[in-house]
């Protein structure tokens, strides 16, 4: 009994190099049966089942080692004064979200709108607007968090968020813009080879925290940590639109152009009422509690 676990022991778990090995293998192999289509070859056949186990001692690698690499690497970050305060201070880290946040915005308006002057463009304009506006709703509130600390001015907070959720609206005219575009003249994204994996598992993880830390920061009782959110699961929605034409681009080859174009007008439709609630949720709240506060 105990050479069979001994036996199983040394399966599941094999030298990291071997592992390193098997890695460089299993990728360079998939990559040619992929790309030159070999998928029903019979040396595919033993590709696979080593993919698979490359893959399998990956996750045992990972179940054994990781818990105390992120042990490790936890403690190491408390150490730290800044990334201690940053991992237990939400108030600091919801500021420095909002700064980093903006960074990325600011550039992702500044590509979007040179690319739609050099190529001559309606689509990267559309882009450019719509990361503008999000741009515009962060800067404000950057610049409330600039000179007031969260949580200090609660009618302050309820004002700023307030605004933000009434320009979160106009995010819409933005959406209608790529909707058509994408229904009437085939726009769309599109991403080579695994990088549409990289990007629906990064849209999928955005979302998914989005709606997290929509749950999560609701018991701090801030309208800008609240508005921060909002405007955070917003952009997600939008991923979403973005990931489902570069699917369709992707895996989309037998479906009928009719088809795609009802459930992009539909996915569209969605987030476009959904993008209107929430916005509409903050703007009802907030004028309610700016009423009691004044009172």
């Amino acid at each position: 009994m105990q050479d069979w676990k001994k036996i199983g022991s040394k399966i599941l778990f094999p030298p990291i190099w071997l592992i390193m090995i098997l890695t460089v293998i299993s990728t360079i192999a998939l990559v040619a049966i992929f790309v030159n289509g070999w998928e029903t070859y019979p040396v595919a056949c033993i590709c696979y089942v080593i993919a698979f186990y490359t893959l399998t001692v990956i996750c045992m690698f990972c179940w054994k080692v990781l818990p105390g690499c992120y042990q490790t690497v936890k403690s190491k970050l408390h150490s730290n004064k800044y990334a201690d305060r940053y991992l237990t201070d939400v108030v600091y880290k919801t500021e420095i979200g909002l700064y980093r946040s903006l960074a990325i915005n600011l550039i992702y308006v500044a590509v979007n709108a040179v690319s739609g002057i050099i190529y001559k463009t309606y689509w990267f304009g559309i882009f450019a607007v719509y990361y503008g506006i999000i741009a515009i709703m962060r800067f404000l509130l950057v610049r409330y968090v600039g000179k007031n600390t969260i949580g200090n001015n609660y009618l302050g907070e309820l004002k700023r968020a307030r605004l933000c959720a009434a320009i979160l609206l106009t995010v819409n005219l933005a959406l209608s813009g790529a909707v058509l575009m994408m229904v009437y003249f085939d726009r769309g994204f599109q991403y080579q080879g695994f990088l549409i994996y990289v990007i629906a598992l990064y849209t999928f993880y955005i979302t998914t925290t989005a709606i997290i830390d929509m749950v999560k920061y609701r018991k701090y009782k801030s309208p800008i940590m609240s508005i921060t959110k909002v405007i955070k699961m917003a952009s997600a929605l939008f991923s979403m639109l973005f990931l489902e034409t570069a699917m369709f681009a992707q895996f989309g080859a037998d479906t009928s152009p009719e088809a795609k174009r009802i459930m992009i007008m539909a996915t569209g439709a969605g987030i476009s009422v959904a993008v209107v609630v929430m916005a509409i949720y903050m703007i009802v709240q907030t004028s309610k509690e700016i009423k009691l506060s004044k009172k």
